[in-house]
């Protein structure tokens, strides 16, 4: 076998390669012709062996290769197949990788009655008896006596602080974009004790929506208690404004009636008589 690899001048990859047909013998006696589809390529495995990849028609699994792998001994030896086995393909879909459950637990997971243990060796907590860098833990620590088991580890508080100062409630929020002043300022904030205290606290005002939770100092929202705002009327209104009622009113003067000249007797040519006029002249001349 030494000889084979050191002296090997590519024939026997050639060989390898070359062989096509015996794979797919292999693939179609262990699956069948139904389930293999056309020769792909070819992966150099080592310098005796390579494997043949087929495109596998098998239902649920598109996109995945039957893959034959194909060795030779000896240069004078026949080539053989040692094994057939179904691998994803480039575009296959496939599994995620796997995960241990106790990386899998993401915030909000845990419910009622669930029951999470913190590892052994967690680098957010250290035992409460080392001395800490938070004034606000030693303060504790000597008012109780023994203090707890446990207390937040430097690399603890910077983790919660980078969660906070990122989430909901912190300055790059939408609401804290909007908002006309930040929580630092704003009466309703409570202050975390500690070390924590020039970054965080809490929110106890019921209006706002971060009531009841932990919130950056660069945080706000439109409940701001230093908020004024200016109320006006919702309609229009003209900066020039008439009152009637002092308004001082005049009669307007009468117009005189204007005087139609008389008009003019109407003269009648005597050739002309009207009919009565003939009537009466003949009525007098009777008489007489």
């Amino acid at each position: 076998m030494t000889l084979l690899l050191t002296l090997d001048d590519g024939s026997i990859q050639r060989k390898l390669a070359e062989a096509v047909d015996l794979a797919r013998a292999a693939v179609l006696e262990d699956a069948g012709a139904e389930q293999v589809g056309a020769h792909v390529g070819v992966d150099r495995e080592d310098a005796v062996s390579a494997s043949h990849l087929f495109e596998a028609t098998v239902s649920g699994y598109r996109g995945w290769r039957w893959s034959v792998t194909v060795a030779l001994a000896g240069e004078e030896e026949p080539i053989t197949v040692s094994e057939v086995v179904l691998i994803p393909g480039p575009e296959a879909r496939v599994a995620p990788a796997w995960v241990p459950w106790d990386r899998r637990v993401q915030a909000g997971d845990l419910g009622v009655g669930d029951i999470f243990p913190v590892e052994k060796d967690d680098p957010r907590l250290v035992p409460a008896y080392l001395e800490s860098d938070d004034p606000a833990v030693e303060a504790v620590a000597k008012e109780t006596g023994l203090g707890r088991v446990h207390v937040l580890s430097r690399y603890g508080r910077l983790d919660a602080a980078a969660r906070w100062h990122g989430g909901e409630f912190g300055p790059r929020s939408d609401m804290a974009r909007s908002a006309p002043d930040v929580c630092g300022s704003c009466g309703f904030f409570v202050p975390l004790a500690g070390s924590l205290s020039a970054a965080f606290g809490a929110c106890t005002n019921d209006i706002s929506p971060a009531d009841g939770h932990v919130v950056d100092v660069e945080y706000g929202c439109g409940a701001h208690s230093e908020i004024e705002v200016e109320v006006t009327s919702s309609v229009p209104v003209a900066e020039l404004v008439y009152d009637d009622s002092l308004i001082d009113f005049e009669p307007a003067p009468e117009a005189s009636a204007e005087v139609q000249p008389e008009a003019e007797p109407e003269t009648v040519a005597p050739a002309e008589e009207t009919a009565d006029e003939a009537q009466v002249e003949a009525e007098s001349a009777s008489e007489h």
